[in-house]
């Protein structure tokens, strides 16, 4: 059985989803989970797969150090990018089933001269086309030296991917720069880029904002749209983290809020009738450690994604060795009249 996350409740309802073993592929630094169903271990041990054991049993899938992961699927193969770490600029890993994974070389091995190296962050990895791929990246900008969103492309979901033009994408130096980029194509096929303007860096509000991109994806062809900014007691002094998906005629931006290097970290929500809003927060967090009975603590960094099973999945990181390292963590994600459903075992 496994706890089910609404909005503001809790229910228990049977556990569904793919089995497998996480971590090992990926310089696992934690207790590996339990055996998959169906290796050769598991059959030796009698061991039930996440149906019967819950997601506890596989999650965190990659039980190492990789924060803000970002999800693509391309052909039936998975690819996870995540925040810099183990000597690599952009982590990416691959998984056919959401549970194993695999480590790759880094996706974006070279930054240029006007980036600072160091921080870079919540990587976005869009599918254009067959074969076109575009990389929406934060890192630190020489000129203004703030925190800034680029844009790389590569011919290959793995790339790696190479840094187009001279300076940032999006860099607002009277709003504190920009982070954590995310992507939306429009069912009128417009793509969307989402951020947030990095204003707790100093002291100013934090927006999520969203313009619409060009064709090629690498250049902004609108004004920027604000959508929302922290305003929930939960919230503290940021938000950050979008993620736009439209369910059921209803467009819902996922986001995270509140201090990242904690147990307060946590996912909220809000929904709109049409893109440009207007937007309605829920007032309650969707997931958050205490939600979770402290099995996840400060989730964020959010993904959704379609698992080969069909289900959708909810996709973030967790704390792990206190606040050692984020881990990647599936968790089964529903909808309810167009509200989100998060299903923690």
């Amino acid at each position: 059985m496994r706890a089910v996350v609404g909005p503001g409740v809790l229910v228990l309802a049977l556990v569904l989803g793919s089995c497998g073993q996480g971590g090992d592929d990926v310089d696992a630094t934690s207790p590996s989970p339990a055996s998959p169903q169906g290796s050769d271990d598991a059959a030796a041990e009698g061991a039930d797969g996440p149906q019967e054991q819950g997601w506890s049993a596989v999650n965190p899938v990659i039980a190492d150090d990789f924060p803000d992961p970002d999800v693509l699927e391309v052909d039936g193969v998975y690819y996870a990018y995540a925040t810099n770490g183990n000597n690599r600029n952009v982590r990416v890993a691959r998984s056919t089933d959401l549970v194993e994974w695999e480590a790759l070389p880094d996706a974006l091995p070279d930054l240029p001269s006007w980036v600072i190296p160091g921080k870079t962050w919540a990587p976005e990895v869009t599918e254009l086309e067959p074969g076109r791929y575009v990389m929406y990246f934060t890192a630190t900008s020489f000129q203004p030296t703030l925190q800034c969103i680029g844009v790389a492309t590569s011919d290959s979901p793995e790339g790696p991917f190479e840094v187009v033009g001279d300076q940032m994408l999006v860099c607002p130096p009277d709003e504190g720069g920009a982070i954590d980029a995310a992507t939306f194509r429009h069912e009128d096929g417009t793509l969307y880029l989402l951020w947030k303007n990095d204003g707790n860096c100093c002291g100013l509000d934090t927006w999520l904002y969203l313009a619409p991109l060009s064709a090629d994806g690498t250049a902004l062809v609108g004004e920027a749209v604000p959508l929302v900014q922290q305003d929930q007691p939960w919230e503290g002094n940021l938000v950050e983290a979008p993620t736009l998906v439209e369910r059921d005629g209803t467009f819902v931006l996922l986001y995270s809020a509140n201090d990242y290097g904690g147990d307060r970290y946590a996912i909220g929500y809000a929904t709109a009738p049409a893109i440009e809003g207007p937007w309605t927060k829920d007032p309650e967090p969707l997931l958050t450690t205490a939600l979770t009975q402290d099995r996840y603590v400060g989730p964020g960094g959010q993904d959704v994604v379609v698992g080969p099973d069909g289900q959708e999945y909810l996709l973030f990181h967790s704390w792990y060795g206190g606040t050692t390292y984020r881990a990647m963590i599936v968790l089964p994600l529903s909808w309810e009249d167009g509200r989100p459903v998060v299903a923690v075992d």
